[in-house]
């Protein structure tokens, strides 16, 4: 099992001392929310992406991919019914597959729920059509970067739209490229009705990356989430990628989280 996680957990730590310490943690990948590097990916100049890339060489951790990718901007919705503003969030996240691929990774998880509302007015099934015209947009970026844009349904108190797994493979299908994947969540996959276990024997096969935490907001091992059925399920269906650590609240600092994180799911993934 390769352990990432992602490097807002440690807030305005240098980066090169977050490789260090995650490295010496345990972890071998790093993911990264594109606000703690700028406030568009856009103001990433290359010097500073492959200073980025070697800083995390040096440690021996893999930058693995980006996600948070619209978080904290402005002007960009992939539901909107606005053509213009469809194509401008579609170039956006071209920008962010390139960014990506200069630092070394090949995923993108597209979360950001503020940015895939339901127009007012407008129904799911609208919404869903808009989406996937922004997303088309996108295919040929992931063709010339070889990244993945991993799909992530969140829960319906985050967002209005691609709730479930299932709506994710859904918009997938219809979007039918091979570098367009699913990614989940445990945080989110609690609040499907199926058990988690159960949605992951039937998507892994389609995913191409999984975020571990709790539904309490806080890194696995740190709620009553079990996650010894996880770990099974993720065995059985002989998932390929990354399990990286996903957090939302940072209680009680960055290193415990770190460390409880990575012992705890090397102690589920043992059983």
């Amino acid at each position: 099992m390769r352990y990432a996680i992602c490097n807002e957990t440690f807030a305005d730590w240098d980066h090169a001392r977050i490789c260090d310490t995650v490295a010496s943690l345990g972890y071998t990948g790093l993911e990264i929310a594109p606000f703690t590097l700028a406030p568009r990916i856009t103001d990433v100049s290359a010097t500073r992406r492959a200073e980025l890339t070697q800083q995390a060489k040096a440690a021996g951790i893999e930058i693995l991919g980006l996600h948070w990718l619209l978080a904290k901007t402005t002007g960009f919705m992939i539901t909107s019914p606005d053509a213009e503003i469809r194509a401008t969030t579609a170039a956006y996240l071209c920008e962010l597959a390139r960014a990506c691929r200069d630092l070394g990774g090949n995923i993108l998880v597209l979360g950001s729920p503020l940015q895939r509302r339901i127009p007012e007015g407008a129904t799911r099934s609208q919404a869903t059509d808009y989406a996937l015209l922004t997303l088309e947009q996108v295919l040929p970026a992931l063709d010339e970067t070889g990244v993945q844009l991993c799909l992530e349904p969140l829960a319906p108190t985050e967002a209005d739209f691609l709730n479930t797994a299932d709506e994710g493979l859904a918009m997938m299908q219809r979007l039918n490229h091979p570098l367009v994947k699913l990614h989940l969540d445990v945080k989110a996959m609690s609040s499907e009705a199926e058990p988690i276990p159960t949605i992951l024997r039937k998507h892994i096969p389609h995913t191409g990356h999984f975020h571990a935490n709790d539904p309490n907001l806080r890194g696995p091992g740190f709620g009553d989430m079990d996650f010894r059925p996880i770990f099974a399920a993720l065995h059985e269906t002989n998932y390929p990628g990354w399990v990286s650590v996903e957090v939302f609240d940072y209680k009680p600092d960055p290193v415990t989280i770190a460390r409880e994180s990575i012992r705890y799911m090397r102690e589920c993934a043992a059983n």
